[in-house]
């Protein structure tokens, strides 16, 4: 079934960061983690076994060797890229291909315990998975088959949490899931406090399903019902703006839960007589029905742009990547081997798709207009609406070729007298983290997050990530110190600072933190107007926000058409720590005081490393154990030595466990224990080692901090760091993102 590779395929390009990318997440490795491939072979890989699909169909008009040529061009030259899975999977024995699941979660201890095993099953595979927890009966309500006590929504989602920490991706990446509760639960507002605690549900988001009711009833200032859902019985009533401002502040706090009009994914649900759409996959873009997948793919923006045309946009040229690109989605969904057999008759019925973009702020900096204006609003509706007809243009002469969607009689189409379409859906704005690290363009459809960077390679080397159109914008400015410029850049993110900078320069190259919140909801609200699915987009506020700023971008979120909104207030997941335990009980909602900080339980098994480290006082032996890739606690025995110095040793590793336990980030660990002078210290080969603690600092910058130069003093912002190379995560697209390494994680 393998088309053999031509002997004269062009060779692929990359960035030292992008192959970083590709080498560590993407090429196939034997049982030592050594490549197996070469980055032109995964492409091949990938290309000849989607191009093959076409042998299925007699009427298509590729020959299937032309066609992986074609596609294999897409993917090398950074035109299109198809979601992770398939670049990991196709043409491999596993032969999953698709991101995005959606499983039910039904009101029986079977229908639970099948989904956890379900999921392991798509984790297991390199899915993500959404489930909605609105079926299951409340807290404290009666089982009537036993006579017991329910557990309710939140103790069930526990498990699929712990389940889902034990099932690696693929070997890649650990699972990410979507948990949903709607708001007319009757355990809405513990769902809505469920990540109070830091770490709690590390592998899921949340968002909270909001009616077009409770809606009206925030605006009206009024009380809405809770509903049992085992019973169709209302059980209380809530004061709606109350509940409302309860999800402004939890997201003020930490960013979760989000939120989804549920009402509005259904009046845009194309199958509605095959059930109610209740979830989303794990980044909130792609609603589906149960035990429904959807695999993505993302077209590169920045790769339009031709100045010397009549029009700087290579629209045919745009147009004949939306066809090739519906073309090889559609493939996917025939060449994927799901992992059940429910799910393989639900995506064959429907084979929904979701064709998006990326580098489109890097499209908005070659055409010199701002991110944050009316002008860049008009031209994201046109793109998309052009990317959203010709899609549906190629949808419907695939139908021609290959015939509809099964269940086409019965979708709206159908009623409307539109169609066919060979697919029910085609369009979402997915993330792009890693995939655009591939392509090098920015991601999504978000605003960059900094424009330059320095990521750490290897023995301390580092490399210095600029952003090319900003590089040649600064190059026309006469008279302008470019290296200064870069300095303060690399420093900062951004150029905001620099009034010597032309204005139109200042105005162009704006980051993420630069915009206002509520041009980020426009621009996400432009898309999702042209957007068969939805939009994965994150408004970033800076850590001065408000809760009246949150409640802003929700009403407008809502007032706009946006089918979910995720907010995230810059450096809010580490200031957490702040109000860990047990959460908030009195009526005002007050955090816990300082004091009150509970450190983390112990799980029964961990796992981690011991590190050997000469010092002045003999052998220091320091355990490091780890929990979903971060340290948890620190063991550090010395040899040779008195008791005096062994129990300092104890009580050092004692005291840094308690303060991992209990959420500080181990860069302020660093800056503590780093530079404390003892009367024996020692050379090694990275430098002089000055004392026990100085020794444990040096290890855990090490592994964890990437080895990097940690100053000796206190930050008032604790940003998140990256556990692979130690650089500071960005939060966008739903997940936390490093743009060194490609390292991503959600929830």
């Amino acid at each position: 079934m393998s088309i053999p590779m031509p002997s004269d395929l062009p060779p692929v390009h990359l960035c030292a960061n992008a192959e970083l990318v590709l080498t560590k997440r993407y090429l196939r490795k034997d049982l030592q983690g050594k490549p197996t491939e070469t980055p032109q072979e995964l492409f091949w890989r990938v290309a000849s076994s989607i191009a093959h699909v076409e042998t299925r169909y007699p009427k298509s008009p590729w020959k299937a060797p032309e066609l992986a040529r074609v596609f294999y061009d897409l993917m090398v030259h950074r035109i299109f890229l198809p979601n992770s899975p398939t670049l990991m999977n196709a043409g491999t024995e596993l032969g999953q291909l698709a991101a995005c699941f959606v499983l039910p979660v039904g009101d029986s201890m079977e229908e639970i315990f099948d989904a956890v095993k379900h999921a392991a099953l798509i984790h297991k595979s390199g899915g993500g998975t959404g489930f909605s927890f609105s079926r299951l009966r409340p807290h404290k309500s009666r089982v009537g088959s036993t006579g017991g006590i329910a557990s309710g929504p939140l103790s069930f989602l526990k498990i699929f949490n712990t389940a889902t920490e034990q099932v690696k991706q693929g070997g890649t990446r650990r699972g990410a899931n979507m948990g949903i509760l709607r708001v007319d639960h009757p355990d809405i507002l513990d769902f809505i406090r469920a990540k109070e605690k830091d770490g709690e549900l590390n592998n899921f988001n949340l968002s909270v399903a909001l009616t077009e009711a409770f809606m009206q009833a925030v605006e009206r200032d009024e009380e809405y019902p809770l509903i049992a859902p085992h019973t169709g019985n209302i059980v209380r009533t809530l004061k709606a703006r109350e509940v409302f401002d309860l999800l402004v502040r939890k997201a003020w706090e930490s960013g979760d839960p989000g939120i989804i009009f549920i009402d509005r994914i259904n009046r845009d649900n194309p199958t509605p007589d095959q059930g109610e759409i209740e979830s989303t996959n794990p980044c909130g873009e792609q609603p589906l029905l149960p035990y429904e997948a959807c695999n993505l793919g993302s077209i590169n923006l920045a790769q339009f742009v031709d100045h010397e045309q009549d029009t700087p946009i290579q629209w045919q040229k745009l147009r004949e990547t939306i066809h090739l690109a519906v073309r090889f989605l559609d493939n996917v969904i025939d060449a994927s081997q799901y992992p059940l057999a429910r799910i393989t008759e639900t995506v064959e019925r429907n084979r929904k798709i979701g064709l998006g973009v990326m580098g489109w702020a890097d499209m908005l900096f070659q055409l010199r207009i701002p991110y944050d204006s009316p002008q860049a609003l008009e031209l994201a509706e046109e793109v998309m609406a052009f990317i959203q007809r010709e899609s549906k243009t190629a949808s419907a002469m695939l139908a021609e070729e290959r015939g509809p969607f099964p269940a086409y009689t019965t979708s709206v189409y159908a009623a409307r007298g539109e169609g066919p379409y060979r697919n029910a859906t085609t369009t979402t704005i997915a993330p792009t983290g890693t995939l655009s690290i591939l392509a090098g363009c920015s991601s999504g459809i978000e605003p960059l997050f900094a424009l330059a960077f320095v990521r750490q390679v290897m023995e301390g080397e580092k490399l210095r990530e600029i952003n090319p159109y900003f590089l040649e914008a600064l190059r026309e400015v006469d008279g302008v110190d470019e290296q200064a410029v870069v300095e303060h850049v690399l420093a900062t993110g951004s150029v905001q600072g620099l009034s010597f900078l032309p204005e139109s320069v200042r105005q162009v190259f704006v980051t993420a933190m630069d915009i206002e919140p509520v041009w980020h909801l426009k621009m996400q609200a432009a898309f999702q107007r042209h957007t068969d699915n939805a939009v994965s987009k994150t408004v970033n506020l800076p850590n001065s926000a408000t809760e009246e700023d949150i409640r802003t971008i929700y009403m407008l979120a809502y007032e706009e058409g946006c089918k979910g909104v995720t907010v995230y207030r810059d450096g809010c997941k580490a200031s957490q720590v702040l109000c860990t335990g047990d959460g908030p009980t009195n009526k005002e909602d007050k955090p816990k005081a300082l004091g009150e900080c509970t450190p983390m339980e112990r799980p029964d098994i961990v796992y981690g490393f011991t590190q050997k480290v000469k010092t002045g006082l003999g052998d220091l032996y320091l355990t490091v154990n780890e929990i979903d890739g971060r340290p948890f606690e620190v063991f550090a025995t010395i040899g040779r030595s008195g008791r005096s110095i062994t129990a300092k040793a104890e009580a050092i590793g004692r005291l840094v466990s308690l303060a991992l336990r209990s959420g500080i980030h181990v860069r302020e660990i660093v800056k503590q224990l780093k530079g404390i002078g003892g009367e024996h210290p020692v050379f090694q080969k990275k430098g002089m080692l000055l004392s026990i603690p100085d020794a444990v600092a040096w290890v855990l910058a090490q592994h964890y901090l990437g080895g990097e130069n940690i100053p000796q003093s206190r930050t008032t912002l604790v940003k998140p760091i990256c556990p692979d190379c130690g650089r500071e995560l960005t939060f966008q697209e739903g997940c936390f993102l490093c743009a060194a390494c490609g390292f991503t994680r959600c929830g």
